[in-house]
């Protein structure tokens, strides 16, 4: 065996011999790999500059200095390794012969009205009154308004009897989400990128492109695709008119609509310049001195590329040319190079458009009526990627202000807390402070817990004035809602403690109850001042871990919150039930008007608390309760839908497979909505179709 090393090695205490072969002994070769040190960037190359208004010339420095610094990143995690190899090789446990081998490991009724409108319907389940979040589906009191496939399409609703579609257009690329008010519809679609890019889909599976919602095991961030905005005017519902197009190569991330101002909150995959190909020879056995020769050469080919790379700010094209870049922010995060945009603007008037685009990665949105708010994770892998902080998991909080107008629209602050927000229902604004749960870790590790933070504005920056830290260790976050002065959060390992704050004091937050009970939720609803509807799933406790099992179905007493009370519970099916509604609370519709609760489900029978998931699935289709806070959950009746290719009953937890993903009451009947099809129902004789319109075709396995 070549000699790899010039001097004795010492390593925990022993001293080697050059050229030494100790027969492959692993905790020899552990040791010595403890003693190759990790890199130690350089401050200066993690950018730390406050956040401010930047102009194009220190956008190309600051992108630059990115790149080399997430190069560097790259570069030296591979020279460790390949430094490792040439120190440490002769440790390596030996096989047979002279094959090597070292495990690698990584980091889970009546009668329907002859009216021309029906007297009253639900709309989209908006998290705050009075500010709109974009869907695939719309309604009013006569008309459903649909975004699916390669059409915008308009379905005359009422009289239920005689629905049917009235109008339709195309749009570009794959029709998204939309929006309809006074006379206009603004729809979103996807179109392929032309700019390469790097990254995971909407969910953060490869492969996987559906939208992440519930950020479990999903990333909040676009797919990769451009985006366009189509405009219609739509006063003629027979034949809706494009009055505007707005094309951003840039992903769809989240839209909100408060009155005629829509802000649409898109980003773009920062697109590194074209590094030098990593090498993949052997470096084992090779010495140290040459190694570290060959990634320097690597480090400064790689310089010179990205010295004469063109770096340029997300792309806008407007068919009215009134959208125009107006602000451009960087941060002092470590946010990455991607680009996320707020663009504001007016469905009636074309001049009033604002642009702002920060420096960062995108993230978990919420909006109030006034602000809107972006959390953007980060978590640290050993790198130094926080040059003052020593928590592993950060997320920094981007606010922007939203007025009356889309040209009030502008960045005022940013922040960090610890940990990561589960969805847009970890946020919340009150009296202008910022409420935000997070997660720190994740189960099973030991250190995992929550922390719920209260976040002021001061000049630019959001700073914490208050805290709970430490919530249920070992335990992460399934669902959050808050209510003025109170937050309900629902931890879960094994069992679901729902727990209670009090917020009337921002300085000083404060736990006021805990409530343990099996399984855990996902949503919660606000059924009234007095009383939490949740949806979520059962679990069955096997002393250090629990199955989950059927769909759950809840009711809370919360009227006294340092004693709150599950006053009624619901199971539906066994092990691998499921519904859009858990993970997606636009497919949650609850109609209080009625005291109806109308979910999306695919039930599954056969299932078992062993872990054994449903052998049959016995219904598809939408489920309509009567529910009360004085009588829980009835079963009024179902709407059977077809399931689908992709439908089963082995789907993980926050995969749901239900084939209905929407549902709208108006009057007396009930209209179920998937991706191929509208029912309408009538609320007294469920079992019966009234009428159907066809919306689109099955998409095709995307696996």
């Amino acid at each position: 065996m070549m000699k790899t090393l010039a001097l004795p090695l010492v390593v925990a205490g022993l001293v080697i011999a050059p050229g030494c072969n100790r027969g492959g002994d692993a905790s020899l070769y552990q040791a010595c790999s403890d003693s190759v040190p990790s890199w130690s960037p350089n401050v200066v190359a993690t950018a730390a500059i406050a956040l401010s208004e930047t102009d194009s010339s220190s956008l190309q420095e600051a992108l630059r200095l990115r790149d080399r610094y997430a190069m560097r990143q790259a570069v030296e995690a591979t020279r460790r390794s390949a430094l490792i190899s040439a120190r440490c090789s002769q440790f390596l446990p030996q096989s047979s012969g002279d094959d090597r081998t070292m495990a690698s490991s990584a980091g889970g009724s009546q009668n329907e009205s002859t009216s021309k409108a029906a007297s009253q319907t639900s709309t989209t389940n908006n998290q705050v009154a009075g500010v709109d979040e974009a869907d695939f589906v719309k309604n009013d009191n006569k008309y459903i308004y649909v975004a699916n496939g390669s059409k915008f399409r308009i379905v005359e609703a009422w009289p239920a009897a005689t629905m049917r579609e009235v109008g339709s257009i195309d749009v570009p690329g794959e029709a998204k989400k939309l929006f309809v008010a006074n006379g206009r519809a603004l729809v979103y679609s996807s179109v392929a990128s032309t700019k390469s890019s790097y990254g995971y889909g909407y969910g953060g599976y490869y492969g996987d492109t559906s939208e992440c919602t519930y950020g479990y095991q999903c990333e909040l961030r676009g797919d990769g695709t451009s985006t366009v905005i189509s405009i219609f005017d739509i006063s003629a519902v027979g034949k809706p008119t494009l009055v505007r197009r707005i094309d951003l190569d840039s992903s769809l991330i989240a839209a909100r609509r408060i009155g005629n101002t829509v802000h649409t909150v898109v980003s773009r995959v920062f697109s590194h310049a074209q590094w030098v190909p990593y090498m993949t020879e052997s470096y084992d056995n090779k010495s140290e001195a040459s190694v570290s020769a060959a990634f320097d050469a690597r480090i400064a080919a790689n310089d010179k590329i990205i010295d004469q790379a063109a770096y340029t700010a997300p792309q806008v094209s407007d068919s009215l040319g009134a959208a125009s870049f107006s602000k451009l922010y960087r941060s002092d995060m470590a946010d990455g190079g991607d680009f996320t945009t707020l663009v504001s603007l007016d469905l009636l008037d074309a001049k009033s458009t604002k642009l702002t685009t920060i420096l960062s990665g995108a993230g978990a949105v919420y909006a109030s009526a006034e602000a809107l708010y972006m959390a953007v994770p980060h978590e640290q892998h050993g790198y130094g990627w926080f040059s003052d902080s020593n928590e592993k998991q950060l997320s920094s909080v981007h606010k922007f202000n939203l007025g009356k107008s889309p040209l009030d629209s502008s960045y005022v602050g940013s922040g960090r807390v610890k940990g990561r927000v589960l969805n847009q229902f970890a946020m919340d604004e009150w009296g202008g402070d910022l409420r935000i749960a997070t997660t720190t870790g994740h189960v099973p590790d030991l250190n995992v817990h929550s922390t719920l933070a209260v976040l002021r504005q001061d000049g630019a920056s959001l700073k914490a004035v208050g805290m709970v830290d430490r919530i249920a260790p070992t335990e992460d976050i399934r669902s959050v809602r808050f209510d003025e002065n109170r937050a309900y959060m629902v931890t879960f390992k094994k069992t679901d403690p729902l727990y209670v704050f009090d917020l009337t004091m921002p300085t000083l937050p404060r736990i006021l109850s805990e409530l343990k009970i099996p399984g855990f939720s996902t949503y919660m609803h606000l059924m009234d001042e007095t009383h939490l509807l949740t949806i979520g799933y059962d679990a069955a406790d096997h002393d250090t871990f629990a199955y989950f099992t059927g769909v759950l179905l809840q009711i809370f007493d919360v009227s006294n919150p340092q004693d709150p009370k599950l006053v009624h519970k619901h199971v539906i099916g066994t092990r691998g039930s499921s519904s859009e509604a858990l993970t997606n609370h636009l497919a949650f519709n609850y109609y209080a008007p009625k005291n109806i609760l109308a979910l999306p489900m695919t039930v599954c029978e056969g299932g078992d608390t062993n872990g054994g998931y449903g052998s049959s699935m016995t219904f598809s289709g939408l489920m309509v309760f009567d529910t009360t806070t004085a009588n829980g959950f009835s079963l009024r009746g179902k709407v059977a839908h077809p399931a689908s290719a992709n439908a089963n009953c082995y789907n993980w937890w926050t995969n749901a497979s239900s084939e209905v993903q929407r549902s709208i009451v108006m009057d007396n009947f009930v209209y179920s909505v998937s991706k191929t099809r509208i029912k309408a129902n009538d609320l007294s004789s469920l079992g019966t179709n009234v009428s159907e319109v066809t919306i689109g075709e099955a998409a095709a396995n995307p696996y």
